[in-house]
């Protein structure tokens, strides 16, 4: 049943690439993007991989669309038409698509028990996480713990995205427009459900953040979440509304600050006599210095996928929003 399953996802994924190359209409290729993240998203859970399909659902088919569909706002929803010939992309496409599969035929087959990844590293984690690291979740014991240095270059990099996209698009405040003009004015049953559901969006991004160590979550899906409560809001309520909840300054701050929290962890560890991000120096305990080494490390991800994600959004709405009031 599992691989009919994986079959038919498989087959719908694919159905839905081929959709997209030949679509003209961007609006209808945003949204097939959106329909491509979910059903990764489902393969991913068919596949066990809960964490990794928790962060497709939430950056892929979530914060990736609103912020595709702000991009189009600024752009426009038809392709133009391309006098080029096809001809030579074609010719690389397929070059690049065979050298790939090429290079697949040296990879061992998929789900073989002999597999070198389910010899070697695979039981290394699961037999030593439990006594070196002390959590439930062993993807959160690997990504915070075991790779924490790589994950605080994935932290570096989404703030290195954000210094990018506001080297080109500055984020303006709409003083020329009253907030009472913006957002959705008139339709009321859409800002009573968004004051019911906004307070339920950012209890569970909370949940999600702290229970990243006993179940899927962690500090990237959180942040992604509790960023789509205040986009929420800032799509219903206006955007000079968002602003006078979190100001775009205030976003920059905690998005460094969650760099620097993150980076002062293993600094401390440095100083505490251990290696750069050893938790074990952080308390008396080795495990209780996991446990809080991780528990600060991932409050800095999400801190500063957070105010990322949210400044991203800022950035395109308020030109979109500037260049409707022109």
């Amino acid at each position: 049943m599992a691989e009919l399953i994986n079959l038919v996802l498989l087959a719908m994924l694919a159905l839905t690439a081929l959709r997209i190359i030949f679509l003209k209409d961007l609006f209808a290729v945003i949204m097939l993007f959106g329909i491509f993240s979910f059903l990764s998203a489902l393969i991913f859970i068919n596949l066990d991989a809960v964490d990794v399909a928790f962060t497709e659902a939430s950056v892929g088919a979530g914060i990736s669309t609103v912020l595709m569909l702000g991009t189009l706002a600024l752009t426009g929803r038809k392709e133009k038409a391309n006098s080029h010939s096809s001809f030579l992309p074609l010719v690389v496409v397929c070059i690049t698509g065979a050298a790939l599969i090429y290079g697949t035929l040296d990879m061992p087959d998929f789900g073989d028990p002999d597999n070198p990844v389910h010899q070697h590293v695979a039981p290394r984690y699961i037999e030593e996480s439990p006594k070196e690291v002390g959590l439930p979740n062993m993807v959160t014991s690997v990504l915070a713990s075991y790779r924490g240095f790589d994950t605080l270059g994935e932290v570096v990099v989404v703030f290195a995205a954000l210094i990018a996209v506001l080297s080109l698009l500055s984020i303006r405040k709409e003083t020329e427009q009253d907030a009472s003009e913006s957002g959705l004015k008139s339709h009321h049953v859409l800002h009573v459900v968004a004051k019911l559901v906004i307070p339920l969006i950012i209890l569970f991004a909370l949940y999600v953040q702290f229970h990243g160590d006993f179940g899927p979550g962690g500090g990237f899906q959180a942040g992604v979440i509790a960023a789509a409560a205040l986009i929420l809001y800032a799509l219903v309520f206006g955007l000079p509304n968002a602003f006078a909840v979190i100001g775009a300054k205030f976003l920059y701050c905690m998005a460094s600050a969650g760099v620097l929290l993150y980076a002062s962890v293993g600094l401390f560890s440095m100083y505490k006599g251990g290696n750069f991000l050893d938790y074990n120096k952080i308390a008396a305990e080795p495990l209780a210095g996991q446990h809080y080494g991780i528990i600060i490390i991932e409050l800095g991800v999400g801190i500063t996928v957070f105010a990322v994600m949210l400044s991203i959004f800022y950035a395109f709405s308020s030109q979109t929003a500037r260049s409707n009031i022109k």
